[in-house]
């Protein structure tokens, strides 16, 4: 990438059939639409994708398919967090080989009984970047049950080559990003915040550069990124305000369900399953969430009718 990534990198949703089996042209359908809502980028494989419910023979279909499907409309981010350093490798270089423009990794965890002391955080991070040459997007989220204190994430942008990009999603946000960028400095190309962007507005006070949310309304969250980097910084609270509704009740009662459902409302994909243990949302969640999405008169909305 000649300029660093800014803006909003959505997360692409993973399609199944009714059945559960992986909707491949759904897939391809889904990376067409978030071309089409705008985004800068697009995130493969990670939490919001169903990640931890995909097999390794499956993951690496979806891969090599949406890498080919997108064939450099825009830059594809792959989601490659495990708990083997070894795996975690692999994954990074067979991303790198098919042609991603970055990785995004969490520390590795396995419960909140089994992470690594700093020293092997760090060698896992560092055995991916020399096994690749694109930046590394180190994913600070509470799921991982990690701690990643700013001091450590600094001596990882300095000491590590390709960690340069970091999505913040741990509570009080705005303040982990500005003592983050404060004591990286240049070290901290790509500060983002993640959480559907519910946070986004304090987190670009804070000098984050952009969001990854899901795919739900990319194309009303890039603006919010975009006036304010430009000045507005009032019209980016305006824009903020309009979409506020949606994302609260995306993160607080969707979660990742949201994207698929509104999507195939739109006639982007056929069906909106989820794989056990996961569940269908209510029907009374369902409807609040497409009547505010059609407040907004989404792309996703529309796309495929």
């Amino acid at each position: 990438m000649k300029q660093p990534l800014a803006g909003i990198l959505p997360v692409a949703p993973t399609p199944f059939h009714d059945d559960g089996r992986v909707d491949e042209d759904g897939m391809r359908r889904v990376l067409d639409c978030m071309i089409d809502q705008g985004v800068d980028a697009i995130c493969i494989l990670a939490n919001y994708s169903e990640q931890f419910l995909l097999s390794d023979e499956e993951r690496a279909l979806l891969m090599r398919l949406s890498l080919d499907h997108v064939a450099g409309r825009v830059p594809v981010i792959v989601t490659i967090s495990h708990f083997s350093t070894g795996i975690a490798v692999a994954r990074a270089r067979a991303a790198e080989a098919m042609g991603a423009a970055m990785v995004m990794m969490m520390p590795p965890y396995h419960g909140v009984g089994l992470v690594p002391a700093e020293a092997g955080i760090l060698e896992h991070f560092a055995a991916v970047s020399e096994a690749i040459r694109v930046p590394i997007m180190v994913q600070d989220a509470p799921l991982s049950g990690v701690s990643l204190p700013v001091p450590l994430l600094v001596r990882m942008a300095r000491e590590i080559g390709n960690v340069r990009y970091f999505k913040i999603e741990t509570p009080f946000a705005a303040d982990k990003l500005a003592a983050l960028i404060e004591a990286g400095g240049r070290e901290i190309v790509g500060p983002f915040d993640g959480e559907e962007a519910a946070t986004l507005l304090a987190d670009l006070d804070a000098g984050a550069t952009g969001t990854m949310t899901s795919a739900l309304q990319p194309e009303k969250i890039r603006p919010i990124v975009t006036r304010f980097r430009s000045g507005d910084a009032a019209g980016a609270l305006d824009q903020w305000k309009l979409c506020l509704p949606l994302i609260n009740h995306e993160n607080r009662q969707c979660g990742l369900r949201a994207a698929k459902t509104v999507m195939m409302e739109g006639g982007v994909i056929r069906s909106d399953h989820v794989r056990h243990p996961l569940k269908p949302m209510s029907s009374r969640t369902r409807a609040r969430l497409l009547t505010l999405a059609a407040e907004l008169d989404l792309v996703a909305l529309k796309w495929g009718k």
